[in-house]
């Protein structure tokens, strides 16, 4: 008897394991708790969009707002067109700044939305005037080597 109750904890202890990894596969994977059924769809365009993917986090103020629903390219105007999920119970001013920022130095990479000051708030399809492209590291190094080289002549 006492085996069949050992069996039982241990058996207990290795589902509540599983059932961590699998929470854990889920955080750290971005597929946390976000109701994509309730959302509206803005745009935004961007010359580089870096390492952004579909699904990343939308965040203002640090705050889950919504999600990147696809990235494609625009043939007419040669940018990368963002088509972000917000969720409804948010609302951006039309001249709110779409920017995409990096967690940490080489960390994911996310849409982060700074609200303006305008009366009138983006509706369903509408679009982002105002963007910041991804930073590129690879750039920035090129950059900085080129103001060297300049400096010592």
């Amino acid at each position: 008897m006492q085996r069949t109750i050992l069996d039982l904890w241990v058996g207990a202890f290795v589902v509540a394991g599983i059932a961590a990894l699998v929470i854990l596969a889920f955080k750290v994977g971005n597929m946390s708790t976000y109701n994509a059924s309730h959302t509206y769809r803005l745009n935004a365009y961007f010359t580089n969009v870096g390492g952004l993917k579909p699904n990343a986090s939308v965040r203002s103020a640090g705050v889950l707002v919504g999600r990147v629903g696809s990235i494609t390219l625009d043939t007419e105007r040669y940018e990368a067109k963002v088509a972000i999920d917000i969720d409804q119970r948010y609302r951006f001013p039309a001249d709110t700044f779409a920017n995409i920022l990096t967690s940490g130095l080489i960390g994911e990479q996310y849409i982060g939305l700074l609200p303006g000051g305008d009366d009138e708030m983006l509706a369903e399809g509408g679009q982002f005037k105002k963007t910041q492209s991804a930073m590129v590291l690879e750039d920035l190094i090129g950059k900085f080597m080129v103001n060297q080289a300049d400096s010592k002549k």
